[in-house]
């Protein structure tokens, strides 16, 4: 299974470590990641593997989205299924 993680927010020191660092606890590998800087806007995509992770897809996306508070980013997580689900008619 895998799921897509956006991360977008005004740019600052220490966004990547601080995403990556919840990656390590979730054991969430990295398949795919993309990031850029748009006019001082920070934007990532990462496509990630959930098969080694631990605890419930839920619990991933809370974590996720308490971590875009404390950061005042916007942080999603989306399950693949959802993807695949909007490319099935």
């Amino acid at each position: 299974m895998k799921a897509v993680i956006s991360v977008i927010g005004k740019d600052r020191i220490g966004i990547v470590h601080e995403a990556t660092g919840l990656l390590v606890k979730y054991k969430l590998n990295i398949v795919d990641i993309n990031q850029t800087l748009m006019e001082g806007y920070f934007t990532m995509i990462m496509l990630v593997d959930l098969s080694a992770c631990p605890v419930d897809f839920d619990e991933v996306v809370k974590g996720f989205e308490d971590l875009g508070k404390k950061m005042d980013m916007v942080i999603h997580v989306q399950h693949e299924d959802l993807f695949d689900a909007m490319h099935q008619i």
